[in-house]
């Protein structure tokens, strides 16, 4: 089988070892596999046959040549990753599946459909989908975590495979992603880009100029071949020598055409995200020309797997030791979030840390001093950082704790949101969060991270105001499923609780109180100092408040803030450190908002800030002790 493509690196021929037979039967598969991308789409009335019809001999070739898979456990530890980051190409990974006999290929046909789960884009609702695509630029993060925990945690035989799109190789989450894998040396991954020269709406930056593919790719450490991507055989060698290379991942660099075996369609604009519609016939019946062997092909899909994944337990995990502080010391949050760290790591060997050139700040170094082995630094790139993380969790291979200043996990919010539907137990931990960092101004300042993480719907979001609290945030978020943010502080605060106190999510804690109280004053790390403050205060002239700290803000304490409220005359007092919108004054507002006779005071950050001392700050933006005894005395006349 010839190939006329220049400066190829991989080339059909006759040292290939297949046999005319196997190389037929890839092609016919490649085509069948078309066949249904086309009446998939075509029952549904929408989605992508072009961008399938592009990669349709390597899905052929990944699926009945190449990866080792169990198709009785699509997720078996053991079993080859597939990541399809082109999520629009969903019709031809469910065509892949279908066809290898995971399930009946007339289901295809109930694509898109409300009740059925293969969706426009793959997600794990599908037990063959790892984590949900098609938010672009995203699957090599993933994959890159995926093979991280193959080569240096599970030490296994498994290989990662990652499919992209030409037109999302502009994201640079995908740069980051390999820039992370060269340097992370690995030779577990192969990235296969489907260069197929055309994006959704022009052609793309670099259409078929292959040599700049080729060199980019390389300049980041990968071993960068070259390929015809419809040509089978040169495909089954790339993937071969991908295997072989020792000290460095592998990036095929397909050259295809969207549209491919389309007459009329195949390279044409204005085709993306359409199904042919009256073109259907046309099209089918020329493919089905095409197939030697249209009865059920001759290929056993399933190499026998390398047993080799250890068995993993995450489960039940818990603190090396209790917290061991004195009452009245300060420490911060973030120190004290270190110290858990080590603490989750001693005592389970699946516990891992990911930070991003912060971990001096964030003291997620704590990881280095516990086990190096088990950081996993990857440098000032927060969206590949999130990914990885992400990745890393897959499986439930690792307890993944992913840390940076709160302020950067803005940069990923859409890998924690595509995390959300992907069903992912990630951790992440931003420390430096609000005005309360001081002189480093606002570029720093977290003051949105609340709002964000309360956004997503599998989150859990942690505020806690003590390192006792600090250190069991991370027990809990360690067993809790879904996305978990864990807010630390900059300064240091002083320990209110016992080392013994039990936390609950969704569980806030009544830190002071009387019979007598007039007002609620609700605060959480640096605002909670504010509002005891504020208390005594308060409390010297005569007006007697009980203070609570939340714990949590997602699950917000809905019933303990009613009853106390009630209790204390239906008055509350929130202060936080955030902007008002979206954090834990919105929370406190939600809970009570049909409740009869409860009125909210809130103080947040209202403005853009600067930079400043810590108390100056506090000060300056109303959120001081100061500013609490005011609001409180204008709460009283109410």
């Amino acid at each position: 089988m010839g190939c006329t493509l220049s400066g190829l690196v991989v080339k059909s021929g006759a040292n290939s070892n297949m046999s005319e037979v196997k190389v037929q039967d890839l092609e016919d598969i490649a085509n069948k596999l078309r066949l249904w991308s086309i009446r998939s789409t075509d029952a549904a009335q929408s989605g992508h046959p072009t961008s399938c019809a592009s990669m349709a001999e390597i899905m052929s070739v990944l699926f009945f040549h190449t990866m080792r898979y169990k198709l009785s456990a699509p997720r078996d530890p053991s079993s080859d990753r597939f990541i399809l980051s082109k999520g629009h190409a969903a019709p031809i990974l469910y065509a892949a599946w279908a066809e290898a006999g995971l399930f009946p290929g007339d289901e295809l046909l109930n694509l898109r459909k409300i009740d059925n789960d293969l969706e426009g884009h793959p997600t794990p609702r599908l037990n063959f989908v790892d984590v949900a695509t098609g938010s672009l630029g995203q699957g090599l993060s993933v994959a890159c975590g995926m093979a991280y925990v193959g080569k240096y945690y599970d030490k296994a035989s498994y290989r990662t495979y990652c499919l992209i799109g030409d037109g999302e190789s502009a994201e640079g989450s995908i740069w980051e992603a390999l820039s992370f894998a060269g340097i992370k040396k690995l030779n577990n991954l192969v990235a296969i880009f489907d260069i197929n020269r055309l994006g959704q709406s022009e052609p793309t930056a670099f259409q078929h100029d292959m040599d700049v593919y080729r060199t980019r790719l390389a300049s980041f450490g990968f071993n960068a071949l070259v390929v015809d991507g419809h040509d089978v055989e040169a495909l089954c060698k790339a993937f071969h020598e991908a295997a072989q290379t020792k000290d460095k991942p592998t990036a095929i660099l397909a050259k295809t055409y969207k549209g491919r075996g389309f007459p009329t369609i195949e390279d044409e604009d204005n085709w993306h995200g359409k199904p042919l519609g009256n073109k259907a016939a046309e099209v089918i019946a020329h493919l089905e020309a095409q197939i030697k062997n249209p009865g059920p092909n001759n290929l056993v899909p399933q190499k026998p797997l390398h047993e080799d994944a250890p068995a993993v337990d995450i489960s039940d995990i818990q603190l090396a030791s209790p917290p061991n502080y004195k009452k009245g010391d300060k420490v911060a949050t973030r120190q004290a979030y270190g110290t858990a760290l080590a603490k989750l790591a001693q005592n389970n060997p699946r516990v891992v840390a990911l930070d991003g050139d912060t971990k001096n700040s964030t003291f997620s170094n704590a990881m280095l001093k516990q086990d190096a082995k088990r950081y996993i630094e990857c440098f000032i790139a927060e969206q590949n950082l999130v990914g990885v993380g992400i990745g890393a969790a897959c499986r439930d291979r690792t307890v993944a704790f992913v840390s940076t200043f709160a302020a950067f996990f803005t940069r990923a919010f859409d890998q924690l949101r595509m995390g959300a539907i992907s069903q992912t137990n990630v951790n992440c931990v931003g420390s430096h969060a609000g005005v309360s960092i001081g002189e480093d101004g606002p570029s720093q300042m977290a003051l949105e991270d609340l709002a964000m993480f309360r956004s997503i719907p599998t989150a859990t979001v942690f505020y806690p105001s003590d390192a006792v609290a600090a250190e069991r945030a991370c027990e809990l978020a360690a067993n809790t499923s879904g996305i978990c943010f864990i807010r630390t502080s900059r300064p240091g605060t002083a320990v209110i609780y016992d080392n013994d106190h039990k936390f609950e999510v969704g569980k806030a804690n009544v830190i002071r109180s009387s019979d007598s109280d007039q007002a609620l004053l609700i605060g959480a790390g640096i605002t909670l100092r504010e509002v005891m403050t504020a208390a005594d205060q308060l409390g010297t002239e005569g007006i007697n408040v009980r203070v609570m700290d939340p714990f949590t803000i997602k699950p917000i304490d809905k019933e303990g803030i009613i009853s106390n409220a009630k209790e204390c005359g239906g008055r509350i007092v929130v202060a936080e450190d955030h902007y008002p919108e979206g954090g834990i004054g919105e929370a406190v507002m939600a809970a009570v908002a049909l409740e009869r006779d409860i009125v909210v005071k809130h103080l947040a950050v209202p403005r853009v800030p600067r930079s400043g001392k810590c108390d100056e700050l506090l000060d300056m933006f109303g959120i001081s002790a100061s500013a609490v005894v005011s609001a409180t005395q204008e709460i009283m006349q109410i």
